[in-house]
């Protein structure tokens, strides 16, 4: 029996990769509902129910910059992985960050993978497109991925 598809949240603060993020995804056979959040907090608003409505018991699967205005994504994903009702929520850092630091410390917090946004416009369309198959045919019962096979080459 197949499960449902999550509803993707995605957090950046730069709405051209957003839309190049939501084009790219939904050319992947991603059909799940993407809704966009600005900044951190409004995505940590969504989560704990003081914004729209977020359905109860709904999957969800989290796409997010690190640098974002306001509360990083840093910040935002340790607020995620500390709470219990959100802790099993898939979340990906998806940065233009290479920081080795925000590596670390993105997987320490319990990132589900960690993927550069390159520079080049080609470049990020494939990563992108890789990352819509991926989610496209999976069940999202994943464990941790490696920071290594999302890196573009």
């Amino acid at each position: 029996m197949s499960r449902t598809a999550p509803t993707i949240l995605i957090a950046e603060d730069d709405f051209g990769h957003f839309a190049l993020i939501q084009k790219n995804l939904k050319r992947s056979c991603v059909p799940k509902e993407i809704i966009h959040f600005r900044n951190g907090e409004e995505l940590l608003n969504f989560l704990f129910h003081q914004g729209p409505e977020r359905l109860e018991g709904g999957r969800y699967l989290i796409l997010m910059d690190i640098r974002l205005p306001g509360k990083n994504g840093i910040e935002v994903l340790r607020c995620i992985k500390e709470d219990p009702t959100l802790y099993s929520i898939p979340v990906f850092m998806l940065t233009t960050s290479t920081n080795p630091a925000d590596v670390e410390r993105s997987y320490e917090l319990g990132c589900a993978a960690y993927m550069n946004k390159p520079g080049n416009y080609s470049e990020f369309v494939k990563s992108v497109d890789r990352l819509g198959h991926m989610i496209s045919l999976s069940e999202f019962d994943w464990p941790p991925l490696r920071y290594s096979s999302f890196v573009s080459r």
